[in-house]
């Protein structure tokens, strides 16, 4: 082999190598937006939507009547699991609200052991057809919790139940999932006795 064909050689597998690396970037960029429309097309991923992060409640594009319709009634049951050392519910286990009207429920949580621990609540609704309607506008789900040893936090959630709701939809159950993340936490130093 000559000098000439090995360099002509290298240069054909760099830039094969270029394309190959340019190509797995712009695969792995499109994986979160082919996932999305994967799980949107099947139904898969029905325990969050795009409200539980704060997106549709502040959209600049969400213009609608926001006056409150007495006429009519909904039950909004409050439901709550845990995954972890907590004791974790609702401080009422439903609410009679009117759509368009502002309403807050407080959730309240215990960390039974004795060390620092982080969770993540998840939601869900019940029927799903209810989700895009239910608006959270402050929730303690949006962000991950810490929890100091042996802590009880009381933690708001403030709704809108959207006007457009469907009126075949009489209940709305909301329920949360409270998850130990087990991201090391410290145990609480024990305490010291004074003698007596």
């Amino acid at each position: 082999m000559t000098m000439v064909s090995t360099q002509s050689l290298n240069r054909q597998i760099l830039l094969k190598l270029l394309i190959a690396a340019v190509m797995m970037f712009g695969f792995g960029y499109a994986l979160v937006p082919m996932y999305k429309a994967l799980c949107e097309a099947t139904g898969i991923n029905v325990v969050t939507s795009k409200n539980d992060y704060g997106v549709r409640a502040f959209s600049p594009n969400r213009v609608g009547n926001t006056q409150v319709n007495y006429a009519r009634t909904v039950m909004v049951e409050f439901d709550s699991n845990s995954r972890g050392p907590f004791t974790f519910k609702p401080v009422k286990n439903f609410l009679e609200v009117h759509p368009g009207e502002m309403t807050e429920i407080v959730y309240e949580v215990t960390n039974n052991q004795n060390r620092q621990v982080r969770a993540q609540a998840i939601p869900s609704y019940a029927p799903k057809s209810a989700t895009e309607f239910f608006i959270k506008l402050e929730c303690f789900c949006f962000q991950e919790q810490t929890l100091a040893a042996n802590e009880t936090k009381k933690m708001p959630v403030v709704f809108v139940i959207d006007a457009g709701l469907p009126e075949d939809v009489k209940t709305i159950t909301l329920s949360y999932t409270f998850f130990d993340l087990g991201v090391g936490g410290t145990p609480a130093a024990p305490k010291s006795r004074v003698a007596s």
